[in-house]
């Protein structure tokens, strides 16, 4: 298989992650209504576990040694974080809030640019990051559906379909980092840490509020499952090497 034909393939199943999740949450809703809530939540948790996973694991590893300056990746860290506040304040002064579906736009994109780049640079960790990639679409897409059903902005068919238009942006974007990005080893380690800034303001602004529940002590523990399954497959990688 080629390098391009894996690229197309990773990052094409990664998307369908998007709709995938999706449509398991255009499914009625679950009984008792307080499962129902609690597994939301849990979802929720275990999205941003792999976030954190990713984070942690791979993009600030990765982007720190391409930048190949600590204090440089520091700066583009906390600029990522800055640059998706601001996108936020933006959206929430036009009234457009929507924190599941826009933390799932936002990290999709540098995402899969870095993963076309890191293939390119023939990393070991690519394979790694399309999984995590794809864990985290699949919780996303369902807590994106029942957010923007939620509000009443679009009908299910809509959104679905919507959300099956973004799987192609994955295999585009990530050809550009192939073709693109990869030759300049500092701007795809650039790419990864402002992903990797944005995606902390993320957790912690919205994921993680949204994650917590009075009295209830289950849903956190799906951070916790969704960091080890980040850990395992970290794991995993370093045993092949």
């Amino acid at each position: 298989m080629s390098e391009l034909t894996a690229i197309v393939l990773y990052t094409l199943g990664a998307g369908a992650c998007i709709p995938l999740g999706g449509l398991l949450a255009n499914f009625e809703k679950i009984r008792p209504a307080w499962l129902e809530n609690e597994f939301r939540h849990a979802v929720i948790a275990f999205g941003g576990g792999i976030l954190v996973a990713a984070v942690a694991l791979v993009l600030v590893p990765e982007g720190t040694h391409y930048v190949g300056s600590p204090l440089w990746s520091v700066l583009l860290f906390a600029l990522g974080g800055a640059g998706f506040f601001g996108m936020e304040r933006f959206l929430g002064g036009r009234r457009r809030e929507s924190p599941q579906f826009t933390a799932m736009l936002l990290d999709y994109v540098p995402e899969s640019l870095a993963l076309g780049g890191a293939f390119a640079l023939g990393s070991k960790s690519a394979p790694l990051l399309a999984l995590f990639i794809g864990l985290q679409n699949l919780p996303e897409g369902f807590n994106a559906f029942r957010e923007l059903r939620a509000g009443q902005k679009s009908s299910r068919g809509r959104i679905l379909l919507f959300m099956l238009l973004l799987v192609p942006v994955g295999p585009l974007v990530g050809v550009l980092g192939w073709a693109y990005v990869s030759h300049y080893e500092p701007l795809l380690g650039a790419v990864m840490l402002l992903a990797s800034g944005g995606i902390l303001y993320l957790i912690f602004q919205d994921i993680a509020p949204q994650a917590h529940m009075q009295r209830h002590w289950a849903p956190p523990l799906g951070a916790v499952l969704g960091f080890c399954l980040g850990m395992l497959g970290n794991n995993l990688l370093l045993a092949a090497a």
